[in-house]
């Protein structure tokens, strides 16, 4: 194949007479103009599709995601006061509960001390009634006793003054052992 006088000017040394590429194309010094041209071009319309299409698309996402990311540290924020409220008022219904609960154990203690002290006071009054009456029974018991002691120790006397064979009247025995008695 034969290549035409006007493609062999403008191949120059970087293509052989079959019309092959010698070597690697983009390093030909000849095509240097022709490739930095085409990189300008394309780095132009890459720029102008960069700056007009994506570059504005990624600023509105981040613009989108920043105001996402404000509104929800706003929110966490108020969020975070309303927790607190609500913890002071848990503390204060807490605290509230606590001295309600004091109060009526208190009432509760106070009762039940009232409740304790009229029974101890009807206790009392039931144990000092049975103690006079039992007061009055053992001093029935002793006088009865004292008597039949007096009885006792009157028929002894006469029972030993007859034993011993001797006579006494019973006034004389009476008024000896009386003398005994009261001491």
């Amino acid at each position: 194949m034969a290549v035409e006088p006007y493609q062999e000017e403008l191949a120059g040394t970087c293509v052989d007479a079959g019309g092959s590429a010698i070597g690697m194309p983009q390093l030909c010094g000849d095509w240097v103009g022709n490739q930095v041209f085409w990189l300008i071009i394309t780095l132009v319309v890459i720029y102008f599709i960069l700056a007009r299409v994506a570059l504005p698309r990624i600023a509105s996402v981040l613009a989108e995601r920043q105001g996402t990311i404000t509104n929800d540290i706003a929110a966490a924020e108020d969020l975070k006061s309303k927790a607190q409220d609500a913890e002071a008022a848990y503390d204060k219904a807490l605290a509230d509960a606590r001295t309600e609960a004091h109060a009526i154990a208190q009432r509760a203690r106070d009762d039940i001390k009232a409740d304790l002290d009229v029974e101890k006071a009807h206790a009392d009054a039931e144990i000092s009634a049975k103690a006079a009456e039992s007061q009055k029974a053992i001093d029935a018991i002793r006088a009865s006793a004292l008597e039949n002691v007096e009885i006792v120790a009157k028929d002894t006397a006469a029972a030993i003054v007859a034993a011993l064979g001797m006579s006494a009247d019973e006034a004389k025995i009476n008024a000896a052992v009386d003398r005994q008695l009261k001491g």
